[in-house]
């Protein structure tokens, strides 16, 4: 079994660990001791430095990076992924600005959680609150080499992007799914008049 040591900026910093026997991710928490500031964007791509006071306030549209004390001392051949959670998603709005954080073998500073606010409503984050999710992942080991032949058609699948689960029929378009289908209708056309009648002299 392959162990993930963490080193802690501070004393006060607490471990992060799995909250079942059979979790796959361990709690990231926000942890800012010894530090007095955070920084960030606002939704109009501003950055900002604001004061801590051992919380962080994510206002509305903002993108903050939320430290937590750890620095994770990852083995060669792994890397650690960053989820969000999901009741923060769901009920506060609060996401990660980068979908899912990749932290590489070799990166040895401290983690950083990049939140972002997608609700109307300021959220407060408080020191031990559980911001995030960790993964320790094995690595494929692969090489990227140019091929000079197109990919051939592996199934029966034909098209780019967006093309399995909706067909079109005449003018409907129709998405399918395991459970229902959806029908959307074309929108009628739009009745255009040849504007005013030109009165005569």
């Amino acid at each position: 079994m392959e162990a993930l040591k963490v080193y802690k900026t501070h004393s006060l910093v607490t471990l992060p660990k799995k909250q079942t026997a059979q979790s796959a991710c361990f709690d990231i928490s926000f942890q800012g001791h010894g530090k007095g500031e955070y920084k960030g964007y606002t939704r109009m791509n501003k950055a900002f430095t604001r004061p801590m006071n051992n919380m962080v306030l994510v206002q509305p549209g903002d993108r903050v990076m939320v430290p937590t004390g750890l620095i994770l001392d990852i083995p060669k051949g792994y890397s650690v992924r960053v989820h969000a959670r999901s009741g923060l998603s769901l009920k506060q709005g609060l996401v990660l600005a980068n979908a899912e954080g990749v932290i590489d073998s070799d990166y040895v500073e401290e983690l950083m959680v990049l939140v972002h606010n997608i609700s109307d409503n300021p959220i407060s984050i408080q020191t031990g609150d559980r911001i995030a999710q960790g993964e320790l992942v094995k690595d494929v080991e692969y090489e990227i080499t140019e091929s000079v032949v197109r990919p051939i058609i592996k199934t029966e699948r034909v098209g780019g992007m967006g093309s399995t689960g909706v067909t079109t029929e005449g003018n409907t378009i129709v998405f399918k799914t395991e459970i229902e289908e959806a029908v959307i209708a074309p929108p009628e056309p739009v009745k255009r008049g040849r504007g005013r009648p030109r009165k005569n002299a």
